[in-house]
């Protein structure tokens, strides 16, 4: 099976083997979750942005037509289609298509852009993946913290500007929200006015689009208690040059996969700082990992981790916490380590309904603690079947099984997983996975 590969139009399930050690080398994507934000700030600047390393999966490239459709050119430059260039269009009034803008989560970030564009903006509610309440309280407050009128019904939301004084705009959020935090910093970047945010989350997304406006020429001070904001002090009409972090999510999905079947591998594109919550996890599990020379090095030669190493893997919006997407891919690993793990991801409450009954169809023993909170022993012994991808973790994370299980693993699902990475399978198949594309 290794090598062959039906093109991603025609196929419906991967079918995976279980591998021997994966190694080699490889690089990321850019980042699905830093680059949608990012071409929403583009928007919101109202100047021509250049933004490098921009993934084509199937999310990006709706937030591409969804700008297209509403008075912005978005396109991919034809020498380098790793980069996308945004600017304002002739079309002087135009709508995003509510059936597209509801594909996916990412729709929200249109609303300051949209403000600036026709001086309201209506959205259906956000889509995505089905993985726990969509709320979206806290940016509306954050709207009507800038003076604007908000409204709801059953089919989504409408947000009307207001008058903007020039005084700065103070904002506390009540939790952490990176959603939140990056809809404050393009409304204040729509209005001109500076922007004190109390309880932001500076997660690696959002310090990238505050990097992105620092290089458009706002002044920017972060802490984890404030993020404040400034406009430029003088007026720029230039061409402003962005690029997208590496796909920390990716990387971390790479690296389990890798641990799990006993491999060694380089894992380029990525930085230290958004995978360290990763690594420590690794860690924790026995696994030698860490970071050299520009990448993520996993060397885990098989058969050599006998010991119990016990994992508590606690998804957290606190600094430093881990990240709710590294969660699922650290359970496929840790099904494979001797241990009592003990797994929790509150801010994602559907998460563990869509993950946990497709590895019991595998032959996991997993026990529900709570809708968020599970505990298992391992190593557990797997046995191919079939699956589907719920959500796009949800696929990643069983492709990772499927690579331990004994016999063959069908992933269905795959309009999931192609809206969060380019070609993860071959990823994985790059560093020796026995994966391959195929039609029922």
């Amino acid at each position: 099976m290794t090598g062959v590969r039906i093109p991603p139009a025609a196929a419906e399930v991967v079918a995976v083997r279980p591998s021997g050690p994966l190694a080699g080398s490889v690089t990321v994507d850019g980042s699905k979750n830093a680059a949608l934000p990012l071409l929403a700030a583009a928007a919101a600047l109202r100047r021509t942005v250049h933004l490098a390393n921009v993934p084509a999966n199937a999310d990006v490239e709706t937030m591409l037509v969804l700008l297209r459709q509403s008075c912005w050119s978005a396109t991919r430059v034809a020498t380098d289609p790793d980069t996308v260039v945004v600017k304002p269009s002739e079309r002087s009034e135009s709508a995003p298509d509510p059936e597209v803008a509801a594909r996916i989560r990412a729709s929200y970030y249109l609303v300051p852009a949209l403000l600036r564009a026709h001086g309201r903006a209506r959205l259906p509610w956000p889509g995505g993946c089905r993985i726990g309440d969509r709320g979206m309280e806290q940016h509306f407050a954050v709207y009507e913290g800038f003076g604007d009128r908000v409204t709801v019904d059953d089919r989504g939301y409408q947000v009307e500007a207001g008058v903007q004084p020039t005084s700065t705009a103070s904002l506390a959020l009540p939790f952490r929200s990176r959603g939140a935090t990056i809809a404050a910093l393009l409304r204040a970047v729509v209005a001109g006015r500076p922007l004190r945010l109390g309880q932001p989350i500076l997660s690696p997304e959002v310090l990238s689009v505050v990097d992105a406006l620092r290089a458009a020429g706002w002044r920017c001070r972060e802490s984890q208690s404030r993020l404040a904001v400034a406009p430029p002090l003088s007026a720029s009409e230039g061409t402003v040059r962005w690029r997208v972090p590496g796909d920390k999510i990716e990387a971390g999905t790479l690296a389990c996969a890798v641990a799990a079947t006993g491999g060694s591998a380089r894992i380029s594109g990525v930085s230290e700082e958004d995978v360290t919550p990763l690594v420590t996890a690794l860690r924790w599990l026995g696994v030698s990992a860490g970071f050299d020379g520009g990448a993520l090095i996993v060397d885990e030669p098989h058969g050599t981790h006998p010991a119990s190493h016990s994992l508590r893997a606690v998804a957290s919006l606190a600094p430093g916490g881990l990240d709710a997407d590294f969660e699922p891919p650290l359970m496929a690993l840790a099904l494979t380590r001797r241990g009592a793990h003990l797994f929790s991801d509150a801010i994602n409450p559907g998460r563990h309904g869509n993950l946990i009954p497709q590895l019991a169809r595998l032959g996991a023993d997993i026990h529900e603690v709570s809708p968020t909170r599970c505990r298992f022993t391992g190593p557990q012994r797997l046995t191919g079947a079939g699956v589907e991808a719920m959500d796009i973790r949800t696929g990643s994370t069983l492709l990772i099984a499927g690579l331990t299980a004994h016999g063959i693993t069908t992933v269905g699902g795959l309009e999931q997983l192609r809206r969060g990475h380019v070609d993860l399978p071959g990823r994985l198949r790059a560093l020796g996975a026995d994966i391959c594309e195929v039609t029922s």
